[in-house]
């Protein structure tokens, strides 16, 4: 019972600890040790003042979105050095943000029957969300493609200046 106490109080201050920026730990006269957002009495032992780490989502990480899109729809972009079009489908997904597995069918056995199994060729680029693929870079196609997936238009162009430009092969 005591130690449930305890954790509950401890729970407690530490979210009311993210609002008041500073906490003091005391062990009183009974030997209970103590958390306030008051600074100890003058009979506290073992007084000390620490600073709670607040509740704090940090913006810097990949967003929810992202990280429920990407477990629920992987993406793999199938990619060689075939020039522009790969080119511009690397250029698209780094624009994004959009987490990938790069998968090169020229130089990696296993990604090449990967792609074959895919397409039924050897063509690049080919980009496959969750179950869903297509052939070649077509940006509008992508763009539906990871939209209807989920993915956040984070770091896009789009989410900035509204649709972007159709591109062709």
């Amino acid at each position: 019972m005591r130690i449930r106490n305890g954790l509950i109080l401890l729970l407690c201050l530490a979210a009311l600890g993210a609002q008041a920026g500073q906490m003091y730990r005391w062990v009183d006269e009974k030997g209970v040790v103590q958390y306030s957002d008051q600074p100890p009495p003058p009979k506290a032992r073992k007084a000390e003042t620490i600073r709670p780490r607040g509740n704090v989502v940090e913006t810097d990480k990949e967003s929810y979105e992202m990280q429920r899109a990407r477990k629920l729809n992987p993406v793999s972009l199938y990619v060689t050095d075939c020039g522009l079009p790969c080119d511009q489908a690397r250029d698209f997904l780094a624009q994004r943000k959009i987490p990938h597995a790069r998968k090169n069918p020229q130089s990696v056995p296993e990604d090449a029957v990967e792609l074959k199994q895919l397409i039924g060729a050897l063509e690049v680029p080919v980009i496959k969300v969750g179950g869903r693929h297509a052939k070649g870079f077509e940006m509008t196609a992508w763009q539906e493609l990871l939209d209807s997936a989920g993915y956040p238009h984070e770091g896009s162009p789009q989410a900035a200046s509204g649709p972007m430009p159709k591109s062709g092969n």
